[in-house]
């Protein structure tokens, strides 16, 4: 049995986000961090792998920069990392990106009684639609919003939330589950993990490594494959700083009523 585990890097929101002409982020010049549903999917994997002895394999589509990523991961625990690179793959969309990733997790082995797990959606697009894709395109059965996995035999039990409550799921292996932050608090790397990760496995899977598989064709894939076309991506304006006023009494009421009628507020 392994668990794949599907990752990605995103901008660290926190900071400064910059877009190229053709709308899409420029990733080089911006700060970046590990997408936070991603953590808690291989949190989810980690803990599976302690309780049932399997191997962890981290995969992720991105520039080759993105390796530091996975071994930041295999320091955590996992036991080897796919880097899904190639300037072919580049400005893809949610709809190119789970092709990409499926023929990937296709190359990987898909075997009858491994799990795929996912984050529910990354923090730099919020469309939560690539785990759900890689299962249709995979054919396997999916679980969305897991908050609580138990696995017995070949079949899991999921616990997904919803906005009225829970749903109690079971699911037969293979399958994709998505994955969301109440599941788990992610771990942190051990030192001897961070030693140990640069002797683990990583391989790098370009366009020629997948271009024999039907899904990656070279008109679905990609900035000029995908189907989604970006209108407009810009920066918001930072905000002012704000005004603070001290004091509960009947003076600060009325300074502040002051204020809004100058400003024309009231």
């Amino acid at each position: 049995m392994k668990i794949i585990v599907c990752v990605k890097q995103v901008p660290d929101t926190s900071g400064r986000v910059a877009v190229n002409p053709d709308g899409t982020l420029n990733r080089a010049s911006m700060q970046t961090i590990i997408n936070p549903d991603d953590m808690n999917a291989v949190e989810a994997a980690l803990r599976l792998k302690d309780e049932l002895g399997c191997r962890v394999t981290v995969v992720t589509m991105g520039p080759p920069p993105a390796a530091g990523m996975l071994r930041e991961l295999m320091a955590m625990g996992a036991d080897d990392g796919v880097l899904v690179s190639g300037r072919e793959f580049g400005g893809s969309d949610t709809y190119a990106t789970s092709q990409i990733l499926a023929a990937a997790i296709k190359k990987v082995g898909l075997e009858e009684d491994d799990i795929v797990l996912c984050g529910r959606q990354a923090i730099d697009g919020d469309t939560a639609q690539v785990g759900p894709q890689i299962a249709e395109k995979l054919g396997l059965p999916q679980v969305t919003y897991v908050e609580e996995i138990r696995k017995k035999g070949n079949t899991l039990t999921c616990r997904r939330m919803l906005e009225e409550g829970y749903m109690t799921i079971k699911v037969k292996t293979p399958c994709l589950l998505t994955c969301i932050k109440e599941l788990n608090e992610p771990r942190y790397m051990s030192v001897g993990g961070a030693f140990e990760c640069f002797k683990k496995p990583l391989i790098t899977l370009d366009y020629e490594a997948l271009k024999d598989d039907p899904l990656i064709d070279p008109t679905t894939i990609g900035l000029k494959g995908s189907p989604t076309n970006i209108f407009k991506s810009f920066t918001p304006p930072q905000k002012g700083v704000g005004m603070m006023l001290e004091g509960d009494d009947k003076e600060t009421c009325e300074k502040l009523a002051g204020i809004l009628v100058a400003k024309h507020i009231i």
